[in-house]
């Protein structure tokens, strides 16, 4: 991710103006958010991924300037919104940035699907995209880049403004929270052509790239320590070089939540970023009773790929109470938690709504799988892929 949606100052060398004091046990200013979502390109005819990156991305960008970008490998793209205040923005600027890509992929002759791993098997050797800093990672992981599903697709909220210190104790705070997301936007049951058995393939091939996990629990010493070491023994080839499930940005002042795959439905990329910044005003604020239990590694690691396996069929620890709780139970529990922040932004019912929606429709990998069941072929899968990710119309 090369731009992202949210920025530290409104142009070349003019700062950011200080924050106004908040007088004690008033709650925390409001966040704005913006969500980076990668694709992949897929062929209209054998619906395998195509590289055509470098024709998607130099139209869109007539449109969206950098805010169109290319990823680590050639076929696939990613877009980024502008940072928003409302549910209502965020939406529109997603229909906005996916319209744009989907139109530029039509013309280059081929579709933009949003998944988090290749349906079909891909055309291997698969291409790194010709950029220095992605050349060099390629380097780095040697293999990786050319792995069976390789090519994978996430959705990242960017919430802020924050400082680095906010960043990292949010971080730390939602992380327990972190697993139920990952749950109702799992998104990759099928891995070029193999059925794993799994809702979420993309989690297990990103497991190879170095630093992909939870993000350990640092202050603002521990976290410019922990990269130092890293950056020192070569683990990293910079600061941007973390695939944590949550990092502060170096670059914005914002924390990046990178735990969903890549979601057809916009309306859970909506309820994704929605809820999340949700959670995060709750967390912020002071007057909320409820605080979040420790969890450690262990057990955050084996609910991830709880999640990961079963999705909306997981259960998974309550952060609250650390007792196991099905994710049908852990996604309203968090609505509700979450309620006054959703209230002070007039989101409540929305989330209500859209989670609502999902538990009884399913999340992306149900889809994907009745698509099989219903077609009998893979590809048919793609194509209702391909309509779910062209379809931004608001839902009813």
């Amino acid at each position: 991710m090369n731009t992202p949606p949210l920025q530290r100052s409104s142009g070349p060398g003019v700062a950011r103006a200080p924050a106004p004091a908040r007088r004690p046990g008033a709650p925390p200013p409001l966040l704005r958010f913006g969500v980076e979502e990668e694709f992949l390109l897929t062929s209209p005819r054998s619906r395998i991924t195509v590289p055509a990156a470098e024709a998607v991305v130099a139209d869109a960008a007539r449109t969206l300037g950098p805010r169109a970008q290319y990823e680590f490998l050639t076929t696939q793209v990613e877009g980024c919104t502008r940072p928003v205040g409302t549910a209502a923005e965020l939406r529109a600027e997603l229909a906005d940035t996916r319209g744009v890509l989907l139109a530029a992929a039509d013309r280059a002759h081929c579709r933009l699907v949003a998944t988090g791993t290749a349906v079909l098997p891909s055309h291997h050797p698969l291409t790194v995209t010709p950029k220095p800093r992605y050349l060099l990672l390629a380097d780095r992981v040697d293999g990786v880049a050319d792995q069976i599903g390789a090519e994978l697709c996430g959705c990242h909220v960017h919430l802020g403004d924050l400082t680095h210190r906010q960043a990292l104790s949010l971080s730390a705070r939602m992380r327990g929270w972190l697993p139920l997301f990952q749950a109702f936007c799992a998104n990759s049951p099928f891995c070029e052509g193999t059925d794993h058995g799994t809702a979420s393939n993309r989690p297990e091939r990103y497991a190879r790239w170095p630093t992909f996990g939870p993000a350990p629990v640092l202050d603002e010493t521990g976290y410019r320590a922990a990269l130092d070491r890293m950056l020192a023994d070569g683990v990293i080839l910079d600061r941007r070089m973390l695939y944590w499930f949550a990092r502060p940005s170096e670059h914005l002042p914002t924390l990046e939540v990178r735990i969903a795959d890549s979601c057809a439905d916009l309306d859970t990329v909506l309820l994704l970023a929605v809820l999340l910044r949700a959670l995060a005003h709750t967390l912020l604020d002071p007057r909320t009773r409820a605080r979040p239990r420790p969890v450690p590694d262990g057990a955050l690691r084996l609910a991830h790929r709880r999640a990961a396996s079963a999705a909306l069929d997981a259960r998974l620890p309550d952060p609250l109470t650390g007792h196991p709780q099905p994710v049908r139970q852990l996604l309203p529990a968090l609505v509700e938690f979450t309620a006054p922040a959703l209230l002070r932004t007039h989101e409540l019912g929305l989330v209500r709504h859209l989670s609502a929606r999902l538990l009884a429709t399913g999340c992306g990998a149900d889809h994907q799988r009745a698509a099989l069941a219903r077609h009998g072929r893979l590809s048919a899968v793609v194509d209702d892929l391909a309509h779910r990710t062209a379809t931004t119309a608001p839902l009813r």
